[in-house]
């Protein structure tokens, strides 16, 4: 009987550590629902805005104004901090847009096929209640990107170089 109860009082005495190693003490955003690129211990803010949507016979275009993004990252597997409040951190996604006179475009055409935009894989992980760790699951190119909530036309721009 007593070594069941050594047992497990350090059983619980290696979790309580564990837990204590696993709190973030990191950067915190300013802003909730908006994401930041991580760079080292700084966070830098998004773009955010709205494409603009429009249709053709063939495709539904989305615009963002602008041929380049201010938030700039050199990091081929970008790093977001995300503090959630409206926004299920889950639901982000990230695409690659393309520049065509001076604006950011990206078209999704009406019948889906191999030359559709893919979006790139995101790990989301959970930091503590309402923060939210995101990262790129996969070496992306130099670029214009743009995260963006399932079902919004909202985006949240940046460029990798």
């Amino acid at each position: 009987m007593p070594t069941a109860i050594r047992f497990f009082a350090t059983l619980l005495a290696g979790a309580t550590l564990l837990a204590a190693q696993s709190r973030y003490d990191g950067p915190r955003p300013e802003r909730a629902d908006l994401p930041y690129l991580l760079h080292a211990r700084t966070l830098l803010e998004t773009e955010a805005g709205e494409a603009k949507q429009s249709t053709d016979k063939r495709f539904t275009l989305y615009t963002v104004a602008g041929a380049t993004s201010p938030a700039r990252t050199p990091v081929p597997e970008p790093i977001f901090i995300f503090k959630s409040d409206r926004i299920n951190a889950d639901r982000l996604t990230l695409y690659k847009m393309t520049v065509e006179k001076g604006a950011r475009v990206i078209r999704f055409p009406d019948r889906p096929g191999k030359n559709s935009p893919k979006p790139v894989y995101l790990m989301v992980t959970p930091l503590e209640k309402g923060l939210f760790k995101v990262e790129v699951n996969e070496p992306i190119e130099d670029g214009e990107y743009c995260l963006t909530p399932e079902g919004v036309n909202t985006v949240y721009c940046f460029t990798t170089y």
